[in-house]
């Protein structure tokens, strides 16, 4: 069994209060893959580049145990190329450039040997492509994660809708959450979008953590104090590699196995965040990620006793 990553491979720019960046790997499936290799073994990555895409870079990919055989090349075209400013308080941004290239007419063609997927990521894309690899797969996953975003839901909402409704998990942001359920509260926000069909809700917070949402039970973890953050770009697509990677790891879906996924994926994006782009994510250890989860579960975990 095996887990599938969708999503884009791509080129971003980036600036930021603390530098900027020209033309660095980027790219949903990117992060969400490396972050899930720290975990799990048998990853398989479907995406699109130009030929301008670096062999290096795919090289680097492949060396974190992550197959690119569903990584179509498309001679003489361009990648997806993403351009940002980050403000001072590094939570809102302006997009001085999206650059669609190769996702204009991108046809996920889904290998015969990625058939046999037990978890499937379908990263940030066109509800309508991630519609059409749930449709090429064979056998449902035994866990279907998809994340989106704002644009979707300005630009092709009734798709979006449908995706939603085939999912297990949907993984969004608070601004999202509360434009895609028209409410402000997450509370009223989750149970909402829950009734539109996922079983599961991450309400990703960025440095103030995430909720995990189903019909019955709310969990909450906060996100780690860091002295530094250099490049959020990547962090949202980093925490839902690693809260798949975990649960492929553990092949248990269960809401308890789903916090501690969601621990981990919280300490994969915190090492995102520390560097621009992956560079952080590829130079990784496991005792890094061991060390950091650990600082994770020392924030949260406390003895206390009720006075009566």
């Amino acid at each position: 069994m095996s887990l599938l990553v969708i999503g884009t491979v791509a080129f971003d720019a980036i600036e930021t209060p603390f530098g900027k960046t020209d033309k660095i790997i980027g790219g949903a499936a990117t992060y969400a893959s490396i972050a899930a290799s720290y975990f799990t073994d048998n990853i398989n990555l479907v995406s699109v580049v130009g030929d301008d895409f670096p062999k290096e870079a795919i090289n680097n990919i492949n060396e974190h145990g992550i197959n690119t055989q569903g990584l179509q090349v498309k001679k003489g075209e361009k990648s997806f190329f993403w351009s940002g400013r980050y403000h001072n308080d590094m939570n809102t941004r302006d997009t001085l450039a999206t650059e669609l290239n190769v996702l204009l007419e991108f046809d996920p063609v889904i290998p015969d040997e990625y058939q046999d997927c037990e978890f499937l990521m379908l990263g940030n894309l066109s509800p309508a492509v991630q519609m059409t690899v749930m449709d090429r797969i064979v056998r449902r996953p035994k866990l279907v994660v998809l994340d989106t975003m704002n644009f979707w839901m300005d630009s092709a909402w009734d798709d979006l809708i449908k995706a939603i409704s085939r999912v297990d998990v949907l993984t969004i942001n608070d601004a999202e959450a509360r434009q895609l359920a028209n409410e402000y509260s997450l509370v009223k926000a989750a149970q909402k979008i829950l009734s539109m069909g996922p079983k599961y809700l991450i309400i990703k917070k960025g440095e103030h953590g995430a909720l995990l949402f189903n019909k019955e039970q709310v969990f909450f973890a906060p996100a780690l104090p860091l002295e530094d953050v250099f490049d959020p770009t990547g962090a949202g697509d980093t925490f839902a590699g690693g809260f798949i990677g975990y649960l492929a790891r553990t092949r248990d879906i269960s809401f308890d196995n789903m916090k501690r996924g969601i621990i981990f994926g919280s300490a994969m994006a915190s090492f995102c965040v520390e560097k621009f782009g992956t560079e952080r994510l590829i130079e990784l250890n496991t005792d890094e990620v061991d060390e950091r989860v650990q600082e994770f579960i020392d924030l949260v975990q406390f003895d206390i006793t009720l006075v009566k």
